[in-house]
């Protein structure tokens, strides 16, 4: 384990009791959301440094005291016993605070726009992605998180080809940026009369929700175009044109909203336009330092295959960790997908303090 900077863990705490300073003083609601934002990223660090600061100092107390000759043989021994114990606790400590110092994705603490869409295997794959957006749904529901659909077209059978939501709430694309990639299912379908298994997939696409401030979209940039929303047939067919297309001219990107009224159909897909244009800059900059980021769990191309669900033998298998659970049903219905997203989390952060380790040794 490299050593702790001491100087850079006092700059936290100076800059944890200054943010606090300002809060208290009452900020306008702008430098208010941003102070609190930061503050909220601090407080775990500044309480792990003091937590550590602490045991430190009771060891070195310990320490103090069995070295005393002037103590009895009876507490020299008791100290001995304590420091053994405490040892241990500074060590985890240590290890804990590494991790909270470990570089994070700037996203990580935003709401993320989810993209799933039905690959090969036809109806069946339809059905599948249908099934990995209600367990996303359920995963937010048991994470406190806000589910919005921008956009949805259903296939024959009630699967989805194409859904687009917006999964709100404090960092969700911490966790859901390693759904990033080909889903594969292995199942006898519905429609399958012989019994056989068949393998279909899904890609998912996780971006993280863009602000303003991150995007500059001009308005000579953007093409609007409205459209009939297409319906399920009688009373229920939208039959004004409430559906929008929103195209961004630099980029050719593509956004349709069609779910709502025209005025929420704007505001819908300029969300999504804003938050694939910053993923296209993210990407763009992060092939450039791909050597740097080795560290990363998946690189989230939607070519790469990271997930198998065989319905079968009840098994989920992340290709990514060479995880298997015998627990496909928790899985699916979101309940057991944190087993798993916890898992990618910690081999990520295993590989990011091997790094600190080789870097530190080199």
């Amino acid at each position: 384990m490299p050593a702790l900077p001491q100087e850079k863990l006092d700059k936290l705490v100076d800059r944890w009791e200054a943010i606090r300073a300002e809060l208290n003083a009452g900020p306008d609601p702008q430098s208010y959301a941003r102070l609190n934002r930061e503050f909220a990223e601090l407080d775990p660090l500044v309480d792990s440094i003091r937590r550590l600061a602490q045991a430190e100092h009771e060891l070195g107390e310990l320490q103090e005291l069995s070295r005393d000759a002037s103590a009895g043989a009876e507490m020299r021994d008791l100290a001995y016993e304590e420091m053994t114990d405490l040892r241990k606790r500074v060590a985890q400590l240590r290890d804990e605070l590494q991790v909270l110092l470990l570089p994070k994705d700037a996203a990580d603490e935003r709401s993320a726009i989810v993209e799933i869409r039905a690959g090969t295997g036809g109806d069946e794959a339809a059905l599948f992605a249908a099934d990995l957006f209600r367990m996303y749904q359920r995963y937010a529901d048991l994470h406190g998180w806000q589910t919005e659909i921008i956009s949805l077209s259903e296939s024959d059978l009630g699967g989805f080809k194409e859904i687009i939501a917006s999964f709100s709430g404090r960092g969700v694309f911490a966790r859901m940026k390693y759904e990033s990639g080909v889903h594969r299912v292995q199942r006898v379908p519905e429609t399958e009369a012989g019994g056989r298994i068949h393998t279909s997939a899904a890609t998912v696409a996780v971006l993280p929700e863009a602000e303003e401030v991150d995007v500059d979209i001009r308005p000579e940039d953007i093409r609007i175009d409205t459209m009939r929303a297409s319906g399920a047939g009688g009373q229920h067919v939208n039959r004004t044109d409430s559906a929008v297309r929103m195209v961004h001219i630099p980029t050719g990107i593509t956004v349709v909203s069609a779910e709502k009224s025209q005025h929420q159909n704007r505001k819908l897909a300029m969300m999504v336009l804003r938050s694939r244009i910053y993923e296209q800059e993210a990407t763009k900059r992060a092939d450039e330092r791909a050597e740097a980021r080795k560290t990363q769990v998946g690189s989230g191309d939607r070519s790469q295959r990271i997930r198998t669900y065989n319905f079968p033998q009840g098994r989920v298998s992340d290709h990514r960790i060479n995880l298997t659970l015998h627990k496909l049903a928790e899985v699916i219905a979101g309940d057991g997908l944190d087993e798993i997203v916890d898992a990618l989390i910690s081999h990520h952060q295993a590989e990011q303090l091997a790094a600190l380790h080789d870097e530190a040794g080199a």
